[in-house]
């Protein structure tokens, strides 16, 4: 409960100062984006499963602290979990949708092109897994709901407030509580200011 209330403190603080840019060249902005995932999980010992397809979607509000550089908190929904295909021709999935909350710092190098780094929290808000085979069904791994990690990413911002991006989550929390496994989400994303 105290993450929760710590997550929105931090989001409407960032998001509050936004207005509170005199001076600033660049002008903050909030935008929607969305995109695909490529995810999978790294079990500790045993290597990268295989990716699951999926996408994310949410808002961003973009605050500039200097003229090259800005803090974007955002709220997201995200589709990761990974997919394991079998040598008799099965499949298992785990289907894991997050709720994160990255928090990154944006360095524009350019105008228009930009690197990103900042932490991430996620709330696991559903999980389903199903294997398909020979003898179809589903079994049930309970993950652990909460989520943290490391972000990095770059992309390019167009003058009219579209960006494109490209960003690798490094997932920093056990999966389940008897394994070290993490996750690993490749994320293409597109944009738009508001």
């Amino acid at each position: 409960m105290k993450i929760k209330y710590l997550t929105l403190a931090l989001l409407f603080g960032v998001m509050s100062t936004m207005n509170a840019q005199d001076g600033a060249v660049r002008k903050s902005n909030m935008g929607i984006k969305g995109g695909y995932n490529l995810a999978a999980v790294n079990y500790e010992g045993s290597g990268e499963t295989g990716q699951r397809h999926g996408f994310h979607v949410g808002v961003y509000g973009e605050s500039f602290i200097s003229e090259s550089f800005s803090i974007q908190p955002e709220l997201m929904y995200s589709q990761q979990g990974f997919e394991e295909k079998y040598a008799n021709g099965g499949t298992f999935t785990q289907k894991l949708d997050y709720i994160n909350l990255p928090v990154m710092l944006k360095a524009y190098p350019s105008k228009n092109v930009f690197l990103e780094a900042g932490p991430q929290i996620g709330l696991a808000v559903s999980h389903k897994e199903e294997y398909n085979g020979v003898i179809s069904g589903s079994t049930e791994r309970d993950p652990n709901s909460f989520d943290w990690g490391m972000n990095f990413g770059g992309g390019f911002k167009t003058n009219s407030g579209i960006s494109l991006g490209v960003r690798y989550h490094l997932g920093l929390g056990d999966l389940y509580d008897n394994d070290k496994a993490h996750n690993r989400v490749w994320q293409f994303s597109v944009g738009f200011d508001l």
